[in-house]
């Protein structure tokens, strides 16, 4: 019998992001700069709904849009033209849809959002949520109920976490690590969290508390453990001209999610979430910066580094015969090569 659950389920607060490119440094007060990048397009829960989508998966996302233009636009976008499905989404009636303009400059961004809280929370968007492969979360100190009531439909939990604006890193946010399959923490966080002094030390914490640990090391790469299978990772990055790192972990999440469906193992898992959130990050930020079947193909085809050719060489097993239609990158200024 076909399995026609949701490979993904996703919730959370969706923006419109407007990114800001090629600043020499970042503005001062009563400061003025001028730059010639700029694009646009969803943000927030849509990278990682939209780069699931983009690999093929049957997404599922759960979000509130605001009954204004930036809602209609990203409506439009990850239903019409990115195949999501927004059943269990809502319009809220003179709600703004938050809005983020994103600094990109050098490998890093700053993020200025005018927002409201949203009228509906996760728990009451999901209720009972439906049966699932998987979910992507994003888990905060406050649980959520829809969280438990997902794993025990059977549904495999991916997760990672935030910043702490605290800085306290309170170790109880990792109880809710008992409900998740993976989980997938940047440095800088999983040695907060667990109060070590290296990624690797926090991955063998982290890997004691939950099936599969990841951690991710920006221009590093990342380090893995999967207790099922035995295996351990550790991938260097790419080495690439970053534009805008904005939506990068997202792609990485939900590029390893994918792999993960299809039974690869740990070190390729881990190669392809690198590559995928690689490429993400020489274009403008976001959700429609997730490169998706296409992006990876068209990589793998001009690929002549023979080092890589070897390294990635399980690509030519991977990759789908027909890896689909060219994805729609953000639009931009000035006009972007779609290729």
């Amino acid at each position: 019998m076909d399995d026609d659950r949701p490979d993904v389920l996703l919730t959370g607060l969706l923006f419109y992001d407007l990114v800001l490119t090629g600043l020499g440094k970042p503005p001062t007060p009563g400061e003025e700069i001028w730059t010639g990048g700029m694009g646009c397009g969803p943000g927030g829960i849509a990278n990682l709904a939209v780069a699931a989508a983009r690999f093929g998966l049957r997404t599922s996302l759960a979000t509130v849009f605001g009954d204004d233009l930036y809602g209609e636009y990203c409506r439009d976008i990850l239903c019409d033209q990115e195949g999501i499905d927004l059943s269990l989404s809502r319009t809220a009636d003179r709600w703004p849809t938050p809005v983020t303009v994103s600094l990109a400059y050098g490998h890093d961004r700053a993020l200025v959002t005018h927002g409201q809280e949203p009228p509906h929370s996760q728990d009451a968007l999901m209720g009972d949520p439906p049966e699932a492969r998987t979910a992507l979360v994003h888990i905060e100190a406050e649980p959520r109920e829809w969280l438990a009531k997902a794993a025990a439909n059977g549904t495999h939990i991916y997760a990672d976490v935030g910043w702490d604006p605290t800085q306290q890193w309170s170790t109880d946010l990792l109880d809710q690590l008992r409900l998740c399959h993976a989980f997938l923490p940047n440095e800088t966080e999983a040695m907060a969290y667990t109060r070590t002094d290296s990624a690797v030390a926090a991955l063998w914490t982290l890997s004691e508390l939950v099936p599969v640990a990841v951690v991710t090391r920006g221009g590093d790469g990342a380090v893995a453990v999967d207790q099922v299978t035995g295996e351990y990772a550790e991938v260097p990055a790419l080495d690439v001209d970053v534009l805008d790192a904005t939506g990068a972990g997202d792609v990485f999440g939900a590029s390893f999610v994918a792999a993960s469906l299809g039974g690869w193992s740990l070190e390729e898992r881990l190669r392809f979430a690198v590559l995928s959130a690689g490429l993400s990050v020489q274009r403008h930020g976001g959700a429609l910066a997730a490169p998706g079947w296409y992006g990876v193909d068209r990589w793998w085809r001009s690929l002549t580094d023979p080092e890589l050719k070897r390294t990635y060489g399980f690509l030519a097993d991977r990759l789908p015969a027909d890896p689909g239609p060219p994805v729609a990158y953000a639009p931009v200024t000035p006009p972007a090569r779609q290729n």
